[in-house]
């Protein structure tokens, strides 16, 4: 991030925060620069961006103003689903989302879990794979161990030190995507029949994962600053045989938290009084927009309970399926698994991936799309305040690129996501991410999409739509009324 970007983005959290309210004049350029420390022309550069953005306004001779906005819309309270076992249901929806990428050139995916694969920090990776390709290596074509490429087995570990943990490869086992490895992390640790805690709500991957090998889930009320009720979850423990807890600590999907480090101990704890097994989705984790990255509940781990699951699909491209988990104590069983469901994973894009790191590609790549998805969700976070109706909740992710939005009780986003698709524009609704259908009042967003007139447009849209929808909540408490887009 160049000075003039770093000082935007701090005047930018200032005026988030309310230490500039609207319509209040700004520091001079004089002074700013003397405060910070930069050139004046830092200062007019950073200024410009904000000008851009929406967030100021300058008036001739007066100096630069905070521009009128609505102040920023609250977080979403605490959740409270239903504490009971229950069946996972949601599978058309989440069928009809994935359904949604196949019309790709004609539907605008405003919802999808998708980074951003077009920043040129990638361009090396491409050529990775092309020379790979030229030098017909035999072994990209044959059979790879359970385990997988023992050089990206080797660089995952390194990686995995800023996480607070200390692996070796052999700790490590490749899997296509994190998607296999969650699925091989509850097949290695539950049988048909089980109950497994979740975070509510949490990734729709996850419940319909649950759904398939037989699983109920367990809904904990979860916070959309610290995470998942631990008191709650005791309460869980104490009525309940739960075997396994699956959270998403680390930049959370669909709430965009970190957990804090504290809370993450006292999990810890709370799993080893009731020897519970821990499924931990780290697949955002890399992507923190404060550094160093937070710790992972791995870190913590004395006895091998905890089941650590990423991936490289949301830090470089999904279409890799390059994943990976460090199966603790449940090596042999995560190993059996992944046996009896795909066997050993393509070699191709694991050599490419390792190359990739090892030539020093990653971490820069890694730097330039925490920084682009932080200015993206400054960007859309300006677009909901000035677009959005009043009355509407909001999440403030500390990094990753998705965000949450609560909407009053009566409204209906399963109906809305359809009166959208006239508009060819698809969200990604609430009820998704429960494993009982609740949140349909809740929408997500993804801001790793270049953010262009073309999304803004798509934004208002939606915003339109909201507006008109909850007008019609009101007006006959019904929200069933078809609304135009």
């Amino acid at each position: 991030m160049t000075r003039y970007q770093h000082l935007a983005s701090l005047l930018a959290e200032r005026i988030e925060r309310g230490l500039y309210r609207s319509g209040e004049r700004l520091p001079s350029v004089r002074t700013l620069s003397q405060e910070h420390g930069v050139s004046i022309s830092t200062v007019q550069q950073a200024y410009y961006l904000l000008e851009e953005k929406r967030l100021i306004t300058p008036q001739p001779r007066s100096g630069y103003f905070v521009a009128p906005s609505k102040a920023a819309p609250p977080l979403p309270a605490l959740t409270r689903p239903a504490q009971r076992p229950v069946e996972i249901t949601q599978w058309d929806a989440v069928l009809d989302l994935l359904s949604g990428r196949m019309e790709v050139e004609e539907m605008l995916q405003l919802g999808n879990g998708t980074p951003d694969i077009h920043q040129p920090t990638l361009k090396p990776l491409w050529k990775i794979i092309a020379r790979l390709a030229q030098k017909q290596d035999a072994r990209l074509l044959d059979y790879d161990t359970l385990y997988g490429v023992r050089a990206l087995r080797e660089e995952v570990a390194r990686l995995a030190i800023d996480s607070g943990c200390q692996l070796s490869a052999d700790d490590i086992v490749i899997t296509t995507g994190c998607h296999e490895a969650l699925s091989i992390a509850v097949r290695a640790v539950c049988q048909p029949g089980d109950i497994i805690a979740v975070e509510s709500p949490t990734f729709h991957g996850t419940m319909q994962t649950l759904r398939g090998f037989g699983l109920r889930a367990i809904e904990i009320p979860t916070d959309a600053v610290t995470g998942i009720s631990l008191e709650a979850l005791e309460l869980a423990f104490e009525q309940w045989p739960v075997k396994a807890v699956v959270v998403v600590p680390n930049c959370n999907n669909p709430l965009g938290f970190i957990m804090p480090e504290a809370r993450k101990r006292a999990l810890m704890t709370l799993a080893q009084h009731f020897d519970a097994a821990i499924i931990e989705d780290d697949v955002y984790g890399e992507l923190a927009w404060e550094y160093p990255r937070p710790i992972t509940l791995k870190s913590l781990d004395t006895d091998g309970r905890v089941l650590l699951c990423s991936s490289f699909s949301k830090t470089m491209a999904p279409g890799l399926r390059v994943g990976w988990m460090a199966p603790g104590r449940y090596r042999d069983r995560a190993l059996h698994m992944k046996y009896i469901v795909t066997g050993s994973s393509a070699p191709q894009t694991q050599m490419a991936v390792a190359a990739f790191i090892r030539q020093g590609h990653y971490l820069p790549h890694l730097r330039r799309m925490r920084h682009r998805y932080q200015r993206n969700y400054e960007t859309l976070s300006c677009w909901v305040r000035r677009y959005f109706p009043c009355g509407i909740c909001v999440s403030r992710p500390q990094g990753g690129f998705l965000m949450w939005i609560e909407l009053p009780e009566a409204f209906d986003a399963v109906l809305l996501n359809r009166t959208l698709r006239e508009s060819k524009i698809q969200i990604a609704v609430g009820s998704l991410f429960s494993a009982s259908g609740k949140y349909r009042n809740c929408l997500r967003l993804n801001f790793g999409l270049t953010l262009d007139a073309k999304i803004e447009q798509a934004i208002v849209t939606l915003a339109q739509a909201v507006e008109r929808a909850m007008h019609a909540c009101s007006d006959d408490g019904i929200s069933h009324k078809t609304i135009k887009p």
